[in-house]
């Protein structure tokens, strides 16, 4: 008996580590991150200091602006991968999220440096088309999307010949 239920409970196990990986993101991440942040009007602070030295405005942190899709592509391809469709159904979740209706994003595409310049700048605008029209196919409103193709530019790895570099960013437009 013992022996059986040792049996079950590792083919559970087994069952659950075959399971779908998560999405590298959520939605909510992506909301988190680009969704403008709401008006709590003019702030009070206390401030231990010469009056000269708490008259100072202080700067707000910089809102990024770019968040990487985590949608990397084969060689020489620009057909989305079974986990790059899983974290672009995170982004599309995000761009339905009604806190991001007025945003309006690039989607920039870019390859490793294997093959010519405009050989490269043709396949990496193809893999941002090919998640504007995947995003399409999710109900997401393409009006708010700009594909652009940038080839082997901005490399995200040191090596300019790693795959890491086949991926897809976005960028918040601002209007």
């Amino acid at each position: 008996m013992r022996n059986t239920t040792l049996a079950i409970l590792a083919s559970l196990l087994a069952a659950g580590t075959a399971a779908k990986a998560d999405p590298a993101y959520r939605a909510s991440d992506i909301v988190g991150r680009f969704a403008p942040a709401p008006d709590l009007g003019q702030s009070r602070a206390l401030c231990i200091g010469t009056e000269s030295e708490c008259g100072k405005a202080v700067a707000a942190p910089p809102n990024p602006s770019n968040f990487d899709l985590v949608v990397n592509f084969e060689y020489n391809s620009a057909t989305l991968t079974k986990s790059a469709r899983e974290n672009l159904d995170e982004f599309a979740k995000a761009l339905r999220d009604p806190r991001l209706s007025q945003s309006a994003f690039e989607v920039g595409g870019y390859t490793d440096a294997k093959g010519g310049d405009s050989f490269n700048l043709d396949l990496s605008a193809r893999r941002a088309g090919s998640v504007v029209e995947y995003l399409k196919n999710q109900g997401v409103d393409t009006q708010k999307l700009e594909a652009r193709g940038y080839g082997a530019n901005n490399p995200v790895s040191a090596d300019p010949l790693d795959a890491a570099n086949r991926r897809v960013e976005t960028r918040l437009k601002t209007r």
